[in-house]
């Protein structure tokens, strides 16, 4: 579907922030004295998913405080795989005053009570990144990427870094570098840089020149102002015949988008989800199996592990319905184990792919 370099070091290329994630396992953030560590963030997490998971050669750009909290995040991307020869390493002045690393706290949320995050992430060295300091006609045309990845969570971090995401997708277009977008929503990053207007504006300008956009539910509606026909602001009833209007809308607008993906997700609480994902491609719809009453375990990193998955799809060259339901089953099997990141391996993506049952492996 998709042409892509015959020759390239990467095959993809993510743009975003690395955060230390602090988990306070069963217990609530106000409420726990022990947390486990964890890295992640959006951007990052699609990077390490195609890694680990599909065995793909990925990179991240980003930025982090030389400091022990910065070296830690290092040390947990060695175990994620990912190649860090384009992180930038910014000097510390010994207390945050000018550029610190970003921390996440998040609890997983239980039956009626919602997962829920806490994030301590300004003034961070990615969001500090301007446009001029990444040598992007380096990294696209002299060591060459298939695919390039970026998101609304990097691009909401401060001014410079909405900047500096047109930077790179505009350097990513001029190599003939394929590149997705995931629009990746949060009202909190978007509250004091001009809410939902300021986001949709920034999202509708980066959309324009990307090759495929990924979002769910709300990212559509509020992250880029589209309206659904007939959906609850809680998006509890998926009228996949409303978003598919939606999308043609959208198209109609930016002929330059190829693909568009979306998750659908019924909250019937925080421990039980229904799960699914269409995707528009050439005028075709394509949808995954609708997954009723799966039980999460962890939420988060279940929107990136569908990216990942349905990106893994369309580098291997395999059809868009394979890479749909590839992304779907990955995000539901990323939601089984605790941490942003992907656990799951490719056999077992398949497997449930083919419809095959938990029964242990023996």
């Amino acid at each position: 579907m998709f042409k892509f370099k015959p020759q390239a070091r990467w095959d993809l290329v993510s743009l975003g922030e690395v955060m230390l994630r602090l988990d306070p396992g069963d217990m609530r953030i106000t409420t726990a004295r022990n947390f486990r560590a964890w890295e992640g963030g959006g951007e990052y997490n699609v990077a390490r998913a195609l890694k680990r998971c599909f065995g793909l050669h990925t990179t991240i750009v980003t930025a982090l405080a030389d400091n022990a909290i910065g070296r830690l995040i290092q040390d947990l991307i060695f175990q994620g795989g990912v190649d860090q020869s384009h992180i930038r390493w910014v000097p510390y002045d010994g207390a945050g005053r000018s550029v610190r690393n970003g921390l996440n706290f998040t609890e997983r949320g239980y039956g009626l009570r919602a997962a829920t995050a806490c994030s301590d992430r300004g003034n961070t060295a990615i969001s500090q990144l301007k446009p001029g300091e990444i040598d992007w006609d380096a990294i696209f045309l002299k060591e060459g990427s298939r695919w390039f990845h970026t998101g609304g969570i990097y691009a909401a971090l401060s001014p410079t870094a909405s900047d500096t995401a047109m930077e790179a997708v505009d350097a990513a277009r001029r190599s003939g570098t394929i590149i997705s977008y995931d629009l990746n929503y949060r009202d909190s990053l978007w509250k004091d840089m001009g809410g939902p207007r300021r986001a949709a504006d920034v999202n509708r300008t980066l959309a324009s020149k990307v090759d495929v956009l990924i979002g769910n539910e709300e990212d559509f509606t509020v992250g880029m102002g589209f309206k659904v026909e007939g959906v609850t602001s809680n998006f509890s009833n998926l009228n996949i015949d409303s978003y598919c209007k939606m999308v043609e809308r959208l198209l109609s607008e930016y002929s330059n988008i190829r693909v568009v993906a979306i998750t659908l997700r019924t909250v019937r609480s925080a421990t039980c989800n229904d799960w699914r994902a269409i995707c528009y491609c050439d005028g075709n719809l394509y949808e995954s199996l609708n997954r009723e009453n799966l039980e999460i375990y962890d939420r988060v990193g279940g929107g990136d592990s569908f990216a990942s998955g349905l990106i893994f799809g369309l580098l291997s060259g395999r059809d868009v319905q394979w890479a749909v339901d590839c992304g779907a089953a990955h995000g539901a099997l990323a939601m089984t184990t605790p941490g942003d990141t992907s656990m799951a391996t490719l056999y077992e993506i398949e497997k449930l792919m083919k419809g095959q049952s938990a029964r242990a492996v023996r």
